[in-house]
């Protein structure tokens, strides 16, 4: 509870406006964005042996990605995030 309050705290902090939205909302799954369909993909099939080892290979995975991916998928959520909150969480057609 106290890293919510924390963010919430930082957001503030920056005059940036809190929207709030459920918890869960299948419109906003994150495995739909371009950049957790490609971790997936690049993981799938690995095996690791400790935690460590996920950890260090999705480091260099996330490392060696192209600034305009991550812009890319930011993107998409932000776009996603406004279709769903303008339906007031009703459901969204891709």
């Amino acid at each position: 509870m106290d890293s919510a309050i924390n963010t919430q705290n930082l957001i503030r902090s920056f005059g940036w406006e809190q929207i709030d939205h459920p918890p869960y909302s299948p419109d906003m799954a994150q495995s739909n964005f371009r950049l957790f369909r490609y971790l997936k993909e690049f993981l799938g099939g690995k095996r690791f042996d400790t935690a460590d080892e996920v950890k260090e290979e999705v480091q260099d995975w996330l490392s060696s990605q192209a600034a305009d991916v991550y812009e890319v998928s930011r993107q998409k959520l932000v776009e996603r995030y406004d279709k769903c909150l303008n339906k007031h969480g009703k459901y969204v057609e891709k």
